[in-house]
């Protein structure tokens, strides 16, 4: 099952070759905002010196601080006028992270949702209810357009009002609900206690995203709900939900590499570690307009 059979089945050789166009592109993109351009002098950074992805391991790291410190839009590649959307973080553990979007980085985002739910099965023909918050918070929108992309009716319910879910999920025939895994299990415990029973619903997937959970855990709601329950990853960071989806074998996550590059180093010593060594998680995105 694909959604763009062309990309999702590229060979390694020309996936690589695309990673290391669009990287250019990125950089080029990057080293015009006054953040990158002050972090590639400081650092004595010569992007055009950046002939291979194997160079990438040349190029300074960008935390949430760094985004914090660029606050509000020190990394922004795009005039004003070609924005239009930004999300943020909630600012709890500091300064709030404030991404933006030109409208082709609202579309490509969607589009990676789409390949996310067409990777689970899901077709014109789903009913996709998205119980995950909307605003700033880039969980809800997130998916709601891929869901549209898709060609499935959304019902835009957001988070809470657990009765009224309820009966959204029973009038229109709700067949994938987005949700938190915590509120999964509360939501089926709630459909028990109004006396309905969840293996005669129509729901069939729960794309379970915005918080960590357990193999047990979905587990649980697989057996409790009767149905297949996937995980969901992303971060506001790299767009938001959609960076990374599981498919119908749920064995691993696929990311979107035509998208982004992919590291795992060491945390103490910053090396990039071979295929199969643990490590700390490190992304580029390479195909972002208004924040590259």
């Amino acid at each position: 099952m694909y959604w763009n059979k062309d990309i999702e089945t590229i060979s390694r050789k020309d996936l690589e070759a695309l990673q290391l166009k669009k990287l250019h592109k990125a950089l080029q993109a990057a080293s015009t905002t006054p953040f990158y351009k002050k972090v590639f002098e400081e650092n004595h950074i010569n992007i055009d010196a950046i002939k291979t992805l194997e160079h990438i391991k040349d190029l300074p790291f960008t935390s949430k601080n760094d985004l914090r410190l660029s606050y509000p839009d020190g990394m922004v590649a795009v005039p004003r006028k070609e924005i239009v959307r930004m999300h943020a973080s909630s600012g709890t553990t500091g300064k709030s992270t404030v991404i933006f979007y030109t409208a082709k980085d609202i579309k490509d985002w969607a589009d990676l949702v789409a390949r996310c739910m067409v990777a689970t099965g899901a077709t014109p023909d789903d009913v996709f209810q998205n119980m995950m918050g909307y605003g700033l918070f880039t969980g809800g929108l997130g998916l709601h357009y891929g869901a549209e992309l898709l060609g499935c009716m959304v019902i835009p319910a957001a988070s809470g009002n657990t009765l009224r879910q309820i009966q959204l999920m029973q009038d229109f025939e709700t067949t994938i609900i987005h949700i938190t895994p915590s509120y999964c299990l509360h939501l089926v415990e709630v459909i028990r206690a109004e006396g309905i029973d969840p293996y005669a619903m129509t729901v069939k997937k729960a794309y379970l995203g915005a918080e960590p959970y357990s193999e047990a855990t979905r587990k649980k709601i697989e057996e409790q709900f009767g149905i297949d329950a996937y995980n969901s990853y992303g971060l506001s960071e790299m767009n938001g939900p959609g960076v990374a989806f599981e498919c119908t074998y749920k064995n691993g996550m696929h990311i979107w590499e035509d998208y982004y590059i992919v590291e795992i180093i060491n945390p103490d010593t910053g090396e990039v570690l071979p295929p199969g060594e643990e490590g700390e998680l490190v992304l580029t995105h390479i195909n972002r307009e208004a924040m590259p």
